[in-house]
């Protein structure tokens, strides 16, 4: 297991991972940009720092970069002579956008050192006061990773996520990471929004507010993010989210021509298509196995046992893992 690891940022997903690590044993050593989470972290024994220097020079095995990413240029260049003064230190990162990120760690001069990183976990809070340690329960983690991404590297932050936080991993490349953010998250923020924007802008909105139940909270929990926050994940996958917003206003077009022409096949089609996708969320039980990493290839390989649904669940060695398979049954368009 990973000792020593310090945390950039202590917002919600800093702070929960901070909180997380150091319930289960791990030195977790902080910086914010501002102090005033620091007196409640350190009741909880998180140790906090005053300045980037002082957090390089504690030596944590990993260094996590929780920030914002508008302010990321600003900190890697300031981590650049740090890290190249404790070369041992490996970078990651939580970001939702990992082509950005990987290549603003590139132009910093610190692609050596860095395995991006990200943890599908979250909620519409914000803040220190919002995190939580239980963020991460059974949460999946994607490690962005290069043809130049040092195997060791790679394999800490494997293990500190996998043993350390007890979750799950798979292994991408940043361009996979970032369209697949897009469908599953970046372009359902910008729905959700819709949402409550054709709400407010409707004329009956307080009878329908006031009829508002389960489904309609479901599908717009994540509208109540942030807008400032919301907008910047956007806006950093922009190439993608654009693409999906015209396919997925493709749909809708679609469905309302069907419905002004009472074509019945094809409304029955469009209820229909998204079956594999229940049966994949009604699964219950998950087939287990191993799966052995090459070292030529490594990265290839784990991409596509992340393809076919495996995750990694547990170490066996430093090139033999566990692996768990939630995969979609075949249907729809590949």
């Amino acid at each position: 297991m990973v000792g020593k690891v310090g945390i950039i940022g202590l917002g919600l997903i800093g702070g929960s991972l901070a909180r997380r690590l150091n319930g289960n044993g791990v030195e977790v050593i902080a910086w914010n940009h501002r102090p005033h989470p620091y007196a409640a972290a350190q009741a909880e024994g998180i140790r906090c720092v005053g300045t980037l220097a002082e957090l390089a020079a504690a030596e944590p095995q990993v260094l996590v970069l929780c920030n914002p990413l508008k302010a990321m240029p600003g900190i890697l260049d300031e981590l650049k002579p740090l890290l190249d003064a404790h070369p041992g230190i490996t970078l990651t990162d939580v970001g939702s956008v990992k082509g950005m990120v990987r290549s603003q760690v590139e132009q910093a001069g610190l692609g050596e050192c860095y395995v991006g990183a990200h943890p599908m976990a979250g909620n519409e809070l914000s803040g220190w006061s919002a995190a939580d340690p239980h963020l991460y329960d059974d949460a999946l983690w994607a490690i962005t990773v290069t043809q130049h991404t040092d195997y060791r590297r790679f394999l800490t932050i494997a293990e500190l996520i996998v043993k350390d936080c007890g979750n799950r991993v798979i292994v991408i490349d940043s361009d996979t990471h970032d369209r697949a953010a897009a469908l599953i998250s970046h372009m359902p923020h910008v729905v959700a929004t819709s949402l409550i924007n054709e709400l407010v802008c409707n004329p009956d909105r307080n009878i329908a507010a006031a009829l508002a139940a389960g489904s309609w909270r479901d599908m717009t929990r994540v509208a109540l993010t942030d807008p400032n926050r919301t907008r910047a994940m956007v806006e950093e996958d922009n190439v993608n989210v654009e693409g999906l917003l015209r396919s997925m206003a493709a749909r809708l077009t679609a469905m309302a021509d069907a419905l002004h022409d009472g074509d019945v096949d094809t409304i029955g089609g469009f209820f229909a298509e998204g079956q594999p996708f229940r049966e994949y969320k009604h699964a219950r039980e998950f087939a287990e196995g191993e799966l052995a990493i090459p070292e030529a290839g490594w990265q290839q390989a784990l991409l596509e046992s992340a393809r076919r649904g495996e995750a990694i669940i547990g170490f066996i060695d430093e090139h033999r893992v566990r692996v768990r398979v939630h995969a979609m049954p075949t249907g729809g368009t590949d």
